[in-house]
């Protein structure tokens, strides 16, 4: 009995032989034909003048470099109460030395709280902006992180 072979199984054939035989013929010498070779990279620009990798590694990452002092009449955070974005409130005592509490938008002394960080709290005086952090007590603790003995 003769096998017949129809026109698609002979084309799946030849099909499966060319992709075992192609990577064969690719890896042999020659095989692939010339294949062409990239150009050479030419040096980035500014390659000479690159800081030293330790400068880089020195500077800060965000922000300005050098911390910029708050004037001396804005008003100082004492505390920052509830959640940031949703409910949250500033302490700052004002220049006659009484505590408020200020929301986004209120203000003191000529001094308008833009927003608040959870480390410090932003205020705008005219095109005048400043950041005022939270105090830091003296021993590196914050407040109520004490350890009590027994």
């Amino acid at each position: 009995m003769a096998v017949k072979l129809r026109p698609a199984g002979i084309l799946l054939a030849a099909a499966g032989a060319l992709a075992i035989a192609m990577p064969v013929l690719l890896l042999l010498p020659g095989g692939g034909g010339a294949v062409p070779r990239a150009a050479p990279v030419p040096a980035p620009i500014g390659a000479g003048t690159m800081p030293v990798l330790a400068r880089v590694y020195e500077r800060p990452l965000f922000g300005a470099s050098e911390p910029v002092e708050a004037p001396a009449d804005a008003p100082r955070l004492v505390g920052i109460v509830g959640r940031l974005n949703i409910d949250a409130v500033a302490l700052v005592k004002a220049s006659d030395g009484t505590t408020r509490t200020l929301a986004i938008g209120e203000s003191v002394d000529g001094w308008s709280l833009a927003s608040l960080a959870i480390d410090a709290a932003f205020f705008t005086r005219g095109a005048e902006r400043v950041r005022v952090p939270l105090p830091i007590e003296p021993g590196g603790s914050e407040a109520g992180t004490e350890e009590t003995g027994r």
